[in-house]
């Protein structure tokens, strides 16, 4: 398999979940700017759309959406250790996890302050949006070491990569001390810092 990334970006999530499960696979380092690899590979011939993660598969195909890459690699980690059994409705809360993290923190909320384009009252409105969202999933994490409860998934890697963006963005989440804490726990994984050692850490 190989994983094309980026550094600072979600797919920071399914290259921990590969590093974690023990499988096989290359790391493939995109350009954001260029959208090309080390080797002059255009990107947009793994993925038209230019964003990352996509993982090219043993037979040559191809998965994109870093959520679905996770769930992928979680499935076939041996151990289970990274997501619920299908079918379960542990299984169903890692999903409404992983698509609140993708629309209402990623792409709805903290996602839009990165651009330029937008002016400082229209950002105001996700800021609030942000805030909101913040203080959700810190009162979760108040009685709950991890998303899930007790045990670690995915979905944490997730939370932990977009957690590292709101400094990037002039957002303080020192008002939300579980989510520090939650980011804090996370970091100390080694499967976290063995990719921070290959990525680097999250830009500030």
């Amino acid at each position: 398999m190989k994983l094309y990334y980026a550094p600072g970006t979600i797919s920071l999530m399914p290259h921990v979940a590969l590093i974690e499960s023990g499988l096989s696979f290359v790391a493939v380092r995109i350009d954001e700017a260029s959208k090309k690899t080390a080797d002059g590979e255009d990107y947009h011939a793994i993925n038209p759309l230019g964003y990352v993660p996509a993982l090219v598969l043993d037979d040559g195909g191809v998965l994109l959406e870093a959520a679905a890459i996770a769930q992928y690699i979680a499935d076939r980690d041996g151990a289970g250790k990274l997501a619920p059994a299908h079918g379960t409705v542990a299984r169903a809360r890692l999903q409404a996890w992983l698509n609140f993290l993708s629309s209402e923190l990623h792409k709805g909320a903290l996602g839009p302050l990165f651009y330029t384009a937008l002016d400082e009252r229209a950002k105001d409105v996700f800021r609030e949006r942000l805030k909101a969202r913040f203080a959700f999933v810190d009162q979760h994490l108040s009685t709950h070491d991890y998303l899930l409860g007790e045990d670690y998934s995915i979905a944490d890697v997730g939370l932990y990569a977009i957690t590292g963006w709101a400094p990037r963005v002039g957002f303080d989440i020192r008002a939300y001390p579980n989510l520090v804490a939650h980011h804090a726990r996370i970091a100390t994984r080694d499967a976290v810092r063995e990719v921070q050692g290959i990525e680097g850490p999250l830009p500030a």
